[in-house]
């Protein structure tokens, strides 16, 4: 077969490949959207595939008339909208001394921050920290510890080195300090790579639940996250519909199908609006200095 014809070919079986591992990874959602509209007989039944028998969204009035999932709601929009806001204040200006070449021991500082790759500080020792710093059981804790992240300070450090040094220089001479220069030229300009980190730790943030586990104890206090995870391994969803009051009526599949979805849902609503800057931004940190 001539080269010309099989490079013909490629485009299409690539295509299909994409396709098929697409529906792999829509098929869990739609199967769990299936389940939460049905109704009680057939998700018993485990007789839904992926389309709704015998329609209804008793599950979805459930879920809205539970007072506890609001909080947690609440709690992880908290988490995910400050939390990020907070990672990018800290990431940013790490990253824009360590872009600049007139800072003195820049690489030595990079050297340390690569390192954690690799190394990570222990459970108990970082849990001593967090109890003396008096974060424990706050919704502080969620947020501070986990702000700054190497990948992230690397791929913000790449972006800021591929902005015209000449620009930076300008500012110089019209009476600008790097504070400035910072504030004026390097953010303004770093729209992408400030919107890929934000999703990426906004998914962080949201998708979060091992280090409320271990350092949250009130309830009014955790995530929506840490919820799912109790109704999905400790199996605790029969206990949710209780407090319901809708045992009758719905399964502890519906319920994990419904708050699944609802807890997947804001993600994926605000996806679309970064995904424009999402490649832009992610291809900056193959970039060599």
């Amino acid at each position: 077969m001539p080269i010309r014809k099989r490079l013909e070919w490629f485009p299409l079986v690539n295509g299909a490949a994409f396709v098929v591992l697409c529906l792999t990874m829509i098929a869990p959602i739609v199967h769990l959207a299936a389940v939460s509209l049905s109704s009680r007989f057939y998700a018993e039944a485990k007789l839904v595939t992926f389309w709704p028998r015998g329609f209804n969204v008793d599950v979805y009035k459930t879920i809205f008339n539970m007072g506890n999932i609001w909080t947690s709601m609440g709690n992880s929009v908290i988490i995910t909208v400050f939390g990020t806001l907070i990672a990018l204040a800290f990431t940013a200006t790490l990253a824009y001394p360590l872009s600049r070449p007139q800072m003195n021991g820049r690489k030595w500082v990079l050297r340390g921050i690569i390192v954690t790759f690799v190394f990570s500080a222990p459970l108990i020792p970082n849990y001593l920290l967090i109890r003396s710093l008096g974060m424990e059981n706050t919704l502080w804790v969620l947020m501070i510890p986990g702000a700054l992240n190497a990948f992230n300070v690397i791929i913000m450090k790449t972006f800021f080195q591929g902005i015209s040094s000449e620009m930076f220089d300008a500012s110089k001479i019209d009476g600008c300090s790097e504070l400035g220069s910072f504030a004026r030229i390097a953010i303004p300009l770093s729209t992408p790579v400030i919107a890929t980190i934000a999703l990426f730790h906004a998914v962080g943030q949201w998708n979060s639940y091992f280090t409320a586990l271990i350092y949250i104890r009130s309830k009014d206090l955790m995530p929506l996250q840490v919820l799912l995870r109790n109704l999905v391994v400790e199996e605790q969803a029969n206990n949710v519909a209780n407090s319901a009051e809708v045992a009758t009526m719905l399964t502890p599949e519906m319920l994990k199908a419904g708050i699944t979805l609802f807890a997947t849902a804001p993600i994926l609503i605000v996806y679309p609006f970064l995904q424009k800057y999402f490649v832009k931004g992610a291809m900056v940190g193959s970039l060599k200095e």
